[in-house]
């Protein structure tokens, strides 16, 4: 079995499953792919059905209605560790995350326990955004920098790889965000545990097909969450003791 697995949410996806699905495997053969489906409406569910069906390397987790990123990926996140996977990567469906990164983070991460993607390290290197969500991006960023005390240039974003015994150390059920704030949380909670995060630098472009999930109650969301992480480590703004690799 691979021990790399990728993560990707999907709601209204039909246009994007396969390729993405083929573009990973033309990467790296090895990989395997579960997509977590909100049931869409659109029929992406059924697609990824026929796919695993025709190729054992794509599985299929289905959820009764749409709950949320946050919820898709705490999903995915324990059928991983359930079913043995060693390095487990979130990732978007609309190609916004480069599939060509994936040798990047899987060498990164032989020397830290989680490898974040980042937009705004070494420049900036975002495609197809207007420049008001651009701003607003990168301000979130600072924001979050300065109450939290993490030091990382994107902490919203969605393109991460885990060793495994970074998920089963945090207790998946107690992360109750689901936005972009779950992207904050979970940094967060493994940050203060004391696990080893690295950047690297990752191109972000713009999705091909379909539409953005994003909405104002997402980031409202992540506006107060990082005060809840704050007040929830009792005005902390450091990491945890270092965890060896």
């Amino acid at each position: 079995m691979s021990r790399v697995l990728i993560i990707i949410p999907t709601y209204d996806e039909k246009d994007n499953v396969r390729p993405i699905a083929q573009a990973l495997f033309a990467v790296d053969p090895t990989l395997h792919v579960l997509f977590v489906d909100g049931n869409s409406p659109d029929g992406t569910g059924a697609i990824i059905d026929a796919m695993a069906l025709e190729d054992p390397r794509v599985k299929p987790l289905h959820q009764s209605q749409k709950k949320g990123l946050g919820r898709a990926y705490i999903e995915g996140f324990q059928w991983a560790l359930a079913h043995g996977y060693e390095r487990i990567f979130e990732m978007d469906c609309d190609f916004s995350h480069d599939p060509a990164e994936i040798p990047h983070f899987l060498k990164a991460i032989e020397s830290a326990h989680l490898i974040l993607g980042s937009r705004y390290i070494k420049g900036i290197r975002v495609t197809n955004w207007p420049l008001r969500r651009l701003l607003l991006s990168l301000g979130g960023a600072r924001y979050v920098q300065f109450i939290t005390g993490m030091p990382f240039t994107d902490p919203t974003g969605g393109f991460k790889c885990y060793r495994r015994e970074v998920l089963a150390a945090i207790d998946l059920d107690r992360i109750k965000s689901n936005g972009y704030s779950f992207q904050i949380e979970l940094t967060h909670t493994a940050w203060r545990k004391g696990f080893i995060i690295q950047e690297i630098p990752i191109t972000f472009v713009d999705r091909r097909a379909g539409y953005s999930k994003m909405s104002s109650a997402i980031f409202r969301e992540a506006l107060s969450m990082v005060w809840v992480l704050l007040f929830r480590n009792a005005l902390r703004r450091y990491p945890g003791k270092p965890q060896a690799l």
